[in-house]
């Protein structure tokens, strides 16, 4: 028979299991795993955390011209951001006046391209155009207004002027996109691109100035943005 000593022994044992077990009261029942997968608000934050690389320039555009698109060099590798893949569709280099900007930091898109610029080209920069037109931006779309019949076709002010989703590729060109104001020439060299998150998000750029509406917005990885 066990004596009264070795009982004791055996219930300290016990209690001492318990205590460890994931039944204890030190450890509240539902809590996460290590190897857990990230709750969404991690997920979104992580989507912030975009961490630039640098790129290679595409040919660029002649002062004053047309947006120049270029096909994608074979040796060309996609770009490896935290926040997700972007796969270079085409060289993207242009030359316009930015008719308005606007600034994002609460969508998820805000983790890869903080900044929209609407710019124009073409007869889309005249001061005489321009004021006849009102120019307004908000949830990633760009909107025009006019009064009575437009300054020039339509059809022209729609492939002479898109609103763009900015990538920076370095803290250094983040830095120059803060910087430019509505009314400036600019030249922003760079890739249209296809964004891939690893939870399945993605975010395709158009490559067309002939589109208008949903899925017409350029999404381009910056490689260089100069204010002219």
């Amino acid at each position: 028979m066990m004596g009264r000593g070795g009982w004791l022994l055996l219930l300290l044992a016990v209690a001492i299991g318990w205590w460890y077990s994931p039944l204890s009261p030190r450890k509240p029942h539902g809590y996460e795993r290590l190897d857990a997968a990230p709750t969404q608000s991690a997920t979104a934050d992580a989507a912030r955390d975009a961490s630039p690389v640098a790129c290679a320039l595409p040919p660029r555009v002649a002062p004053f011209d047309s947006p120049l698109q270029t096909p994608v060099p074979a040796n060309l590798a996609p770009f490896r951001l935290r926040a997700a893949t972007l796969t270079p569709l085409a060289g993207f280099s242009i030359d316009a006046r930015v008719l308005s900007r606007r600034d994002y930091r609460s969508d998820r898109e805000a983790g890869l391209a903080p900044v929209d610029f609407a710019l124009g080209w073409g007869r889309m920069r005249d001061d005489a155009v321009l004021a006849r037109l009102t120019i307004t931006q908000s949830s990633r779309w760009y909107h025009y207004r006019y009064g009575g019949e437009p300054p020039i076709p339509q059809a022209e002010i729609d492939r002479s002027a898109a609103n763009m989703h900015l990538i920076p590729g370095s803290t250094e060109i983040a830095a120059e996109l803060r910087k430019v104001d509505a009314g400036e020439r600019v030249r922003i060299d760079g890739w249209l691109v296809e964004a891939q998150a690893p939870d399945g998000w993605h975010w395709r750029s158009s490559t067309s100035r002939e589109d208008t509406g949903a899925g017409a917005c350029e999404l381009i990885y910056v490689c260089a943005v100069t204010r002219l």
